[in-house]
């Protein structure tokens, strides 16, 4: 599969990614280790680019482009994600879109660093409130 990087996304990520890094595209609703969100209004409407520094299991679906960025996607994100996979910049946001129209008008970007036992026990406590 393919996305293509919009010119507007490609100068607000600029200075966000580097070449070496690996991008995944992730689904941002609580389905991996990487959401911190959930809920059932936010499956496959949701996703988030995860920097991260090397590969991770599950996130093996290439996905091209012309940027030469190491963008990864997992099998199921590819269940949401069609021909025509773009990604552009507009008013502050991040969109992600194919030819189905728009997934997620404000994909986020978050570079993955594995949480403590602490964190991962404060995050039980308060995941309830930030789940719809």
């Amino acid at each position: 599969m393919e996305i293509k990087i919009k010119e507007a996304a490609q100068t607000y990520l600029a200075n966000k990614i580097t070449k070496d890094e690996l991008v995944l595209l992730a689904l941002d609703d609580g389905s991996n280790k990487f959401s911190n969100m959930g809920g059932s209004c936010t499956i496959g409407a949701k996703f988030q680019l995860v920097l991260v520094d090397q590969p991770e299991n599950g996130y093996d679906q290439a996905l091209a482009n012309e940027q030469g960025l190491h963008f990864f996607t997992g099998k199921p994100e590819l269940m949401y994600l069609t021909d025509g996979l773009a990604l552009d910049f507009h008013n502050g946001f991040l969109i992600l879109r194919d030819n189905s129209g728009i997934l997620d008008s404000a994909v986020s970007i978050t570079r993955y660093q594995a949480p403590t036992t602490a964190e991962l026990k404060e995050k039980m406590m308060t995941d309830g409130v930030k789940n719809c």
